[in-house]
């Protein structure tokens, strides 16, 4: 049997994600914006990492900082859901 030569498939380069606050014109993140916090955290309650959320480092470490201190006043759950 003759082997078939197989086919390279073409690699689209992957699509630049454009930084949701800089799109938006953030300049601050606030902490009490209850809605953002929960959206840009995951279902077990961490921070969306910068990979998923495309979100420039500027923008990330100030989101971090704002998840961390409403976390800290009871306004963002630590943990959404217990798991056993």
């Amino acid at each position: 049997m003759a082997k078939r030569p197989v086919k390279e498939k073409k690699k689209r380069p992957p699509k630049k994600k454009k930084c949701f606050f800089c799109t938006e014109g953030y300049v601050a993140i606030d902490y009490k914006d209850v809605d953002l916090m929960r959206k840009m955290t995951t279902e077990r309650g961490k921070i969306s990492p910068r990979r998923n959320t495309g979100t420039c480092p500027k923008h990330q470490r100030m989101l971090a900082a704002a998840v961390k201190r409403s976390r800290q006043i009871a306004l963002v759950p630590f943990v959404k859901e217990y798991f056993r």
